[in-house]
Order: C-alpha cells, then structure tokens, then sequence
C-alpha cells in the first residue's frame, strides 16, 4: 500500500467531495471504490466526513456550501504556512475564496481560484495529515488542471508554489506536468473545442484501478456518465472521465502496470 505521513510542501495532500446529497454520494463512492465513511456528529463539523480505505483515511466529503452550488471534487496542496499561501495569491492576481481558517486543531484550511478560473485550497496540518493512502487503485492518484489559459497559469502557480513546468506532447496533445522540488505534483492541459464552452477552468482529481473497463461498467450502473475515453495515454496506461450521479467530475486511471 502507498501509504503517508505527511506529504511534502506544494504537492496534493487530501481531495474532498462537496456534494448536494452526501448520503447518496457515499453510497455510490462506497460502492465504486470499496471506501467507507465515518462522520462527526458535532455541529462545528458542519456535517463534514472522511472516507476510509484498508483503515487509511483517502477523501473528504459534506454537504455543499450555498443555495446553487454544484457538486464538485475539490483538492488540495500542502502547505507549511497557509498565511503566506494567501498572500502570495493576492500577489499573483489570484481571488482569495476563503482565508485561512483553523478546522478544530485538524490544520488549517483555506481556498482560492486562480486567475484562469480554477478553485483550489490549501491545507496546513496539525493532527490531520491529510490523505493516508494514496497512488493505487481505489485511492487518489493525480490532479490536472483544465484551463483556457495555460500561461497565465504557468505565472501564476510559479508564484504561488515555486511549481516550474515540463511541457510535451502526449498522444498528439500538448501536455504540462507540474514539478515541485523536481517532483510531479500534478498536470496541465488547454481546454479544447473537447469542453463545452459554458465549462470553467478546473482541477481534475483521478483515482486509480486496478480494471478500467471494469471500473467504467461498475459505475454507469450505479448512476455514472462516461463522459471522455477510455483513451491511452503512449506507453503510460488509459484513462476516462466520468460525472457521478449528481454531476461531479472526476477520472480514473489505470496504469500500465495494473492492466489486467
């Protein structure tokens, strides 16, 4: 198992569900990925929960926040000190969504959306670490950026992170990979005439299979919409992208080596 004890400054850390029906949300999850829930019966939680895999927790979820809003896959990057994350996005022309805020001696949270359109959020932890089971199959694996505007993200997550770009053509299209330290913490792709125009720029969350075809059928029955793929990525492995039953999107992944 790819397991965590902390996860290194400007990489993902956690991925949360902010849904419109979080009892019909953790039924589908549940059943797609084997996760169970746990919740807080607290009123400060504000309904929050975390979904838990092989006893490591993966995801978050809770209801969303404000008449409208849709459900949608959010993530997060670690951080060391999310004051400083926060000024630094004012800097780069960045809207600050949230300001840091402690979350009960968990860490400290707060959120933003770039100046391309994207939202994301930051975690500072404290007894939360954020994600303790990450990178296999039922788990969190990649985080990629969909926007309209790639160098004015490329300018603006350099500021914000220090994140430098490695840029290259995969399967005929033009493709970023966010590098921390030198490590990848994520991707970066133009949003083409493949995405409906009225579609803001957004942070794509993936989570692997061990089976993609065999994932795909599971969740069209339990309410899912294939929505791009399965395609494959050269030599790497395939992918698609879905929207769960109440219309958030996300993606799975199965690496080559997984392919059964």
């Amino acid at each position: 198992m790819a397991e965590f004890t902390s996860h290194p400054a400007g990489s993902p850390c956690w991925v949360d569900l902010s849904s419109t029906d979080v009892a019909s949300s953790v039924d589908f999850y549940s059943r797609l990925f084997g996760w169970q829930a746990e919740f807080d019966d607290r009123p400060e939680t504000g309904g929050y929960g975390q979904f838990y895999r092989n006893g490591k927790s993966v995801a978050g979820i809770g209801p969303t926040q404000g008449a409208g809003r849709p459900t949608t896959w959010n993530t997060y990057f670690a951080t060391d000190d999310a004051g400083k994350v926060t000024e630094s996005v004012r800097e780069a022309d960045g809207t600050v969504v949230a300001e840091p805020m402690e979350i009960m001696g968990e860490g400290i949270m707060a959120a933003f959306q770039d100046p391309t359109g994207g939202y994301f959020g930051v975690w500072q932890p404290e007894r939360h670490i954020g994600a303790q089971l990450a990178n296999e199959p039922g788990t969190f694996t990649w985080c990629e950026l969909a926007t309209r505007d790639p160098e004015a993200a490329k300018v603006f997550y350099g500021r914000v992170f220090g994140w430098a770009v490695d840029s290259q053509l995969l399967a005929g299209g033009s493709y970023s990979t966010w590098l921390s330290g030198g490590r990848q913490v994520g991707g970066m792709m133009p949003m083409s005439e493949q995405f409906p125009p009225e579609m803001p720029a957004h942070w794509l969350v993936y989570f692997g299979t061990a089976n993609l075809d065999m994932t795909l059928a599971q969740a069209e029955g339990l309410g899912a919409m294939v929505r791009y793929g399965p395609r494959a990525i050269d030599d790497l492995g395939r992918f698609a992208v879905l929207t769960d039953p109440h219309g958030a999107l996300f993606a799975l992944w199965e690496a080559k080596s997984d392919t059964r």
